[in-house]
């Protein structure tokens, strides 16, 4: 008959404290130390060989050439740089004056306002409200038509001295090419 029996499993065994580490502890590890090799680089000789005139002279060729593209890319880029200094200050300037013509434009509508609410509170009656009114706003029909007309020649005017620089820049460029 086949034994049936089973094998006790055993237990797990508890770690051991070790005297010269405390269980609190953690073992600290170091880095080993490698020894650094040391050699020298081989030194090679280069036999001197004489260079051809002919590749000297394209060499030559190549370098001033070289330079000669440099200097032109150079003065490209100052170029553009001063085409865009003066687009921005321009540009700057328009929008800034757009900019007041605009306040104006609001400061003149505000006190034409408050005229107007000043007469309406004087009026002394119905008919004299309405006729003050009409009277308003026509005159405010006018104004706001020649305030617009003056808005647009100002904007105009800023996208010309802006876009002048560019065009000129553009057209020199075309001359130098």
């Amino acid at each position: 008959m086949a034994d049936t029996s089973v094998a006790p499993t055993p237990k797990p065994k508890k770690p051991v404290a070790s005297a010269a580490v405390p269980a609190s502890e953690t073992p600290k590890f170091e880095m080993p130390k490698f020894e650094i090799l040391k050699f020298e680089i081989p030194k090679f000789e280069v036999p001197n060989m004489e260079v051809p005139a002919a590749f000297r002279e394209f060499a030559e060729k190549g370098i001033a050439q070289a330079k000669e593209n440099y200097e032109k890319m150079k003065s490209a880029a100052e170029q553009a740089t001063d085409v865009l200094e003066e687009t921005y200050s321009a540009a700057s300037k328009g929008y800034t004056d757009y900019g007041l013509k605009v306040i104006e434009t609001a400061r003149v509508n505000s006190n034409a306002a408050f005229d107007l609410a000043g007469e309406l509170m004087t009026a002394k009656s119905f008919a004299e409200v309405v006729e003050k009114t009409t009277a308003y706003m026509r005159s405010q029909f006018d104004a706001v038509t020649a305030q617009a007309k003056d808005l647009a020649e100002q904007a105009q005017k800023c996208a010309n001295d802006t876009y002048e620089p560019i065009k000129d820049s553009i057209a020199n460029f075309g001359k130098a090419a």
